[in-house]
């Protein structure tokens, strides 16, 4: 087992800009200027759980002794419901508390919510062992074995999501039928928005740069009400803490404004939303992707990187697309793959190579934007370091369109993706029988939801026909 203080140490670069520092917080407090800690461990659905603090108490009791949450919140579904079945806690443990450390470096300025700062924890035993199957650790264990071979890894994320009128509890009251997008054409790359979608857009962009995390760019898709939110490039880590943040600014802005956002993969039949990791593999400052004597080729390690992904993807689709909805977004024409393919600038392949240079690097198209984004990344880490410690040779790139190409097909739903991910040799290996089942029960758990359940579609099809 892995203790706490083993956690692999920051990257350059990993505390990011504009963090708190604890002295920073004490003179924050006293000024009058902060007065409550948001201590927010990240479940397995990519949300932030933990506890308010006064920031009095936090700096006295909290910040170098940690706090307790029931082990359930990372044992649980997405309506938070006691689980059987998983090995962290049951019912016959009595759903025991497990420890909270706060990530000091993580400490940051919330501007959405006001004198708050929020910061990350990890998770642990009371004896200080690592809770292995946290999300947060499980991407900390991928970086520690890349930097086996003397790599690091920096990445930058782009997800999508769609903004809908009126509040949750609006589209809850009406059975979710008839959502409305914010817009109801298609404006992609359009840069004429209308001053409901201007306005919040503007107050996204200045909480996120507020906080730290300043967006490279926002843009409305193709699909009614569709944004795009694109993030600089940093260490992996950074990039997907920022990302759990990202997602909070954005649902209570939205509340504010009476919107309704969804990172659903699929929200509406023919619709689909992306978590798009792009990821490049440096040795200290140099870049380790393009040939030295050429910007514009892949180097060795860059080829092998793109065949561990071709070869890995397919067996670790619960980690990228975690439910039943995730599946129905890989859909031909919908620019989300529905083979595991690579290409040169090529939208249609899972692994897009673009950039040269120290910018050349791999845009993976294949997770939805309702993946954890720690898993996602994992998985992604994961197969690369497949491919580099096994040197995989890397076959021809796709140069037309992918959807009628012959890269292995990404699973068809999520049983199928659950049934290859469990026998996993490269998942057992990578991640440990302990990570591997956790998952693959959360996973469990979704199937199981659904099978009983009678939809809308299915009365609409053999109501009147059956």
């Amino acid at each position: 087992m892995t203790r706490l203080a083993a956690v692999p140490p920051a990257a350059p670069g990993e505390r990011g800009e504009k963090r708190v520092s604890l002295s920073d917080l004490r003179n924050l407090v006293r000024a009058g200027a902060v007065d409550t800690v948001l201590l927010a461990l990240p479940d397995l659905q990519a949300r932030l759980k933990g506890k308010r603090y006064d920031a009095g108490h936090f700096l006295k009791r909290v910040a170098h002794h940690g706090a307790e949450v029931c082990a359930y919140t990372l044992a649980t579904d997405v309506e938070m419901s006691p689980v059987d079945g998983f090995a962290l806690t049951s019912w016959e443990t009595g759903y025991q508390d497990l420890s909270v450390q706060p990530a000091l470096s993580t400490l940051c300025m919330v501007p959405w919510l006001p004198r708050t700062v929020v910061v990350l924890g990890d998770a642990a035993d009371h004896d200080g062992t690592v809770i292995e199957i946290a999300p947060r650790q499980v991407l900390h264990q991928q970086l520690t074995r890349l930097a086996r071979h003397g790599l690091h890894a920096k990445a930058g994320i782009e997800t999508e999501f769609v903004l809908y009128q009126g509040t949750y509890a609006q589209a809850e009251q009406a059975g979710y039928q008839g959502l409305r997008p914010v817009t109801a054409e298609n404006l992609d790359y359009a840069l004429d928005h209308d001053p409901v979608s201007d306005r919040f857009f503007r107050r996204l962009q200045r909480a996120l740069a507020g906080a730290g995390m300043p967006v490279e760019s926002i843009k409305t898709e193709a699909g009614p009400g569709q944004v795009e939110v694109t993030f600089p490039y940093g260490p992996a880590l950074t990039a997907c803490d920022r990302h759990l943040l990202f997602k909070h600014a954005v649902r209570t802005l939205c509340a504010r404004a009476g919107l309704a956002p969804t990172f659903m993969a699929a929200p509406e039949t023919g619709r689909a939303n992306g978590l798009h990791l792009h990821v490049s593999l440096w040795s200290k400052a140099i870049s380790q992707f393009h040939a030295p004597d050429n910007d514009h080729e892949l180097s060795p390690t860059g080829q092998h990187a793109i065949a561990g992904l071709l070869d890995g993807l397919p067996e670790l689709g619960p980690l990228y697309a975690p439910n039943v909805n995730s599946y129905k977004r890989f859909t031909p024409g919908s620019f989300a793959p529905t083979r595991v393919s690579w290409g040169r600038d090529n939208r249609t392949c899972a692994v897009r190579v673009v950039g040269h240079g120290e910018g050349l690097h791999l845009e993976i198209r294949v997770p939805g934007a309702d993946a954890n984004p720690y898993l996602a990344m994992a998985a992604v880490l994961a197969a690369i370091d497949h491919g580099i410690e096994h040197k995989l040779p890397l076959g021809p790139a796709e140069t037309g369109n992918a959807y009628h190409g012959s890269g292995t097909p990404v699973p068809p739903g999520l049983a199928e993706a659950l049934a290859v991910f469990q026998d996993s040799a490269l998942a057992h290996s990578a991640f440990g029988a302990e990570v591997v089942e956790h998952y693959a029960r959360l996973t469990r758990v979704e199937l199981d939801h659904h099978q009983y359940l009678v939809t809308d579609a299915e009365r609409q099809r053999w109501l009147a026909r059956a």
